[in-house]
């Protein structure tokens, strides 16, 4: 995948954002400016007005975004900036775009996507055949879109480069074929900081996007991250799967649970509603949660979405919960006036009620969490302290 992996403060708020372009439109962009440059002077006159000039560095292609109607015509189209474009020979070009993520924290933003274009008779007019080269991963796993060994090109990036290029064929009156191979040369180490060797996608990056274009911190791409991995992970023939908030809450969740796969364990970042509903869709019965006070908090009151910007901690429940748990009326006081879930964490573990209290926080936790799975699914939750260390554990 192409996003990095999530950390337990995942989303700024900072507004507005800027949108940017998925890998899967920078490839076809890519393609398509190679393949116009090599049509063109067969079919075109020369000169800088022609309305249909080949594409220069600095100029720019219109590119069709998916998703594509039953007749093949795009959603949208976006004008995409082409980096460079060069014929290699009469019957071969090259292109490369820079991939523009927009405010979205992507691994893949910056860097060059570079389509090489031949042409070959083919079957049919304008067919697409597709290939990886550098810097794009393989699948080595299943439960992927893709089979395992083929490409990490992604079904609707195919498409998108396949509408592209026959509409282009169509065009131009061309009734032969195109060769297309994606590379990426950064890819390799770019793919480093993104999830794809947990999702067994190897030597590089994948090349992404269902609507063409990237929405900043999308819920539908941190939910599809979900998805993905989930799939990965029935596939292997998992039962069982752990999620957590972030990077750090996961190493601890690895940590207990050092038997499991890499691919048993999932970041939800602040989908926790949608991430235990995606772990039983894809067939797991067994989930182990590793949370951090102001999360289990949150999730304790019943917050499907836990993201300090739209679910604001409220520690007035938790004291109340806390007293009835044997926390003495002056700390429930305090922890009722705590401006942060670990100031409040810090009265508690003071107190010799610490256990009760902990055991009500992590079985209301566990509650919510059960009640959005439902009721054939297992859970554990493990709350954990910044510094490490487990603080509770309970199993339902």
């Amino acid at each position: 995948m192409g996003v990095h992996d999530l950390t337990e403060q995942s989303i700024p708020a900072a507004a507005p954002l800027r949108e940017g372009f998925t890998t899967g439109t920078a490839a076809t962009a890519a393609a398509l400016a190679a393949a116009t440059l090599l049509l063109h002077a067969a079919t075109e006159p020369d000169g800088p007005n022609s309305p249909a000039a080949p594409p220069a560095p600095g100029t720019s292609v219109i590119v069709p975004l998916p998703p594509f109607s039953s007749d093949g015509s795009p959603a949208a189209r976006l004008d995409i900036p082409v980096l460079s474009c060069k014929r290699l020979s009469p019957r071969r070009a090259v292109a490369e775009v820079l991939k523009d993520g927009g405010d979205d924290p992507d691994a893949t933003h910056n860097m060059i996507i570079a389509a090489e274009v031949c042409l070959f008779a083919g079957v049919r007019p304008g067919e697409t055949v597709l290939t990886a080269g550098t810097g794009i991963g393989r699948a080595t796993l299943p439960g992927l879109p893709v089979p395992v060994g083929a490409a990490a090109i992604n079904p609707a990036p195919r498409r998108q480069i396949s509408a592209a290029l026959a509409a282009l064929a169509a065009a131009r009156g061309y009734t032969g074929a195109f060769s297309v191979t994606i590379s990426a040369p950064e890819g390799g180490e770019r793919a480093k900081a993104t999830l794809n060797s947990r999702l067994g996608i190897l030597g590089g990056i994948s090349i992404l996007g269902t609507s063409g274009k990237v929405k900043p911190y999308s819920h539908a791409a941190w939910k599809e991250v979900i998805r993905q991995g989930a799939a990965t992970a029935a596939a292997q023939g998992l039962t069982a799967l752990g999620l957590s908030t972030g990077r750090r809450s996961e190493k601890l969740l690895m940590a207990a649970h050092p038997d499991w796969p890499e691919q048993a364990f999932i970041q939800m970042a602040d989908f926790a509603s949608a991430a235990v509903r995606i772990a039983v869709a894809a067939g797991f019965t067994r989930l182990s949660v590793g949370l951090f006070i102001g999360k289990l908090l949150k999730i304790a009151q019943g917050l499907e979405y836990t993201h300090a910007r739209t679910a604001p901690l409220d520690l007035a429940p938790a004291a109340e919960w806390a007293l009835a748990a044997g926390l003495k009326e002056s700390e429930a006081e305090d922890v009722r006036a705590c401006n942060t879930a670990v100031q409040a964490l810090e009265i508690i573990l003071r107190s010799p009620a610490k256990d009760a209290v902990l055991h009500e926080f992590t079985r209301r936790a566990a509650a919510a969490l059960k009640a959005w799975g439902g009721p054939g699914l297992a859970i554990e939750v493990r709350l954990f302290d910044f510094a490490g260390e487990e603080l509770y554990f309970l199993k339902t």
